[in-house]
């Protein structure tokens, strides 16, 4: 049948992360709930094939998955008392208490423990909760894949020999573990922006739906938290534009020439809304926080009628605040694309050079550089910095807009 990849496809997209979950309730280990969710799937290819896609493909793949570890623990634990592996098919365990009753947020925070490195919190949450490959994950870094892969088998292990539990951690634990969380889902909502895998729909609206989903109940669970908060309005107001960032050619539409009449008008409103309600904090004397200037920065975007009347100005402002809470490359980058927008190509230009030892492998590094030297009138070495980001970039859409952009040039 050949709506059975495609079908399977989604499910992985739509029910990973579940299936998962629900397994490593159940089983109390990420290792079987992984593995035993990926033969369900290699599983539904064969079957699905032969018998046609399941009413309910989620319920399909976390039976089958549920029988898959069953099977791989009786197969490790021959020896083990018959009554207590009886116990372990036929008995759920009960629902764990906690604020939110949602599996897949209470997976978020078993990987988002305080035990864990930071990098390692947020590259094992990509890959169990996000169901993203290692390759992704390691585009995402800007790493190797060996090197991440052993990153987030080191942290299973972890997970495992700490007993670190599977529940959303009480509401006094709540603002320390948080921040590991915001930039995992930070993460999968990008992923969802901008795919970064060729063999994969250029915007995967399934992951930026469930980022946006999990970080309305972390708002819930802690509302007074200004960073949850923008960083859902930041989502938002990224979100708004999801219908106009890809042509009917498949070809990645940049902000300058996407059709605003297209955006989401109630997400919009919902993020300025947002931002508004931080600024008014941060009048009061509340400092902003990373993505609550995101969200300010997108705010002042989707404020603007066109292009032209963006206030470049504040952006740049916003930037230069941002660049003091964090001084990585990527937001550098950033920044320079407002400066060319206000001191020209050539100031941009020597912003971004500068960045070349820590973003040579970045393909949006050598998209930025090939526009600003095609700004500037220097063909050829445009030319040369766009064959050089589309050969790093891996979005399809975005492939095909960079391509179209170095063969305009003369």
């Amino acid at each position: 049948m050949a709506d059975v990849p495609e079908a399977v496809t989604r499910a992985h997209h739509e029910e990973w992360a579940r299936v998962v979950a629900s397994l490593t309730r159940r089983f109390g280990d990420l290792d079987i709930a992984e593995e035993a969710a990926a033969e369900a799937f290699a599983t539904a290819v064969e079957r699905w094939r032969a018998d046609g896609v399941p009413p309910n493909p989620g319920a399909w793949l976390t039976t089958t998955a549920n029988r898959k570890a069953i099977d791989r623990i009786r197969r490790e634990h021959k020896r083990d008392d018959k009554h207590k592996e009886a116990q372990m098919v036929y008995d759920d365990p009960p629902e764990p208490v906690s604020a939110v009753d949602d599996d897949r947020l209470r997976l978020i925070f078993t990987c988002c423990h305080p035990a864990l490195a930071m990098e390692t919190r947020v590259a094992l949450t990509l890959r169990m909760v996000g169901g993203l490959t290692v390759p992704e994950i390691a585009r995402a870094f800007l790493v190797r894949e060996t090197a991440l892969e052993r990153r987030i088998t080191r942290a299973k292990a972890k997970i495992k020999a700490a007993r670190i539990p599977y529940r959303v951690p009480s509401a006094e634990d709540l603002p320390t573990r948080v921040s590991g969380v915001l930039a995992v889902l930070y993460l999968v909502f990008n992923e969802g922006y901008l795919a970064t895998g060729p063999d994969t729909d250029p915007l995967r609206h399934d992951l930026a739906t469930e980022a946006i989903r999990l970080t309305r109940l972390i708002r819930a669970l802690l509302p007074d938290d200004g960073e949850v908060a923008g960083l859902l309005a930041l989502m938002l107001l990224t979100e708004a534009r999801r219908t106009a960032r890809v042509s009917a050619g498949g070809e990645l539409v940049t902000l300058g020439e996407q059709d605003r009449g297209a955006w989401d008008a109630a997400l919009i409103a919902e993020g300025h809304w947002l931002v508004r309600e931080r600024l008014a904090a941060a009048a009061a004397g509340v400092a902003p926080g990373r993505y609550q200037i995101l969200a300010a920065i997108n705010a002042v975007h989707t404020s603007a009628r066109n292009m032209r009347d963006t206030d470049w100005s504040q952006v740049l402002a916003l930037y230069d605040q941002l660049v003091r809470l964090d001084p990585s490359p990527i937001i550098a980058l950033n920044r320079a694309i407002a400066v060319a927008e206000l001191d020209g190509p050539q100031v941009a230009l020597a912003a971004v050079d500068r960045l070349q030892d820590k973003l040579a492998g970045y393909h949006a590094y050598h998209a930025t550089r090939a526009d600003l030297l095609r700004r500037l009138g220097q063909s050829q070495q445009s030319r040369a910095a766009y064959d050089r980001a589309i050969e790093l970039a891996g979005n399809t859409a975005e492939t095909a807009y960079l391509t179209r952009r170095r063969d305009q040039l003369r």
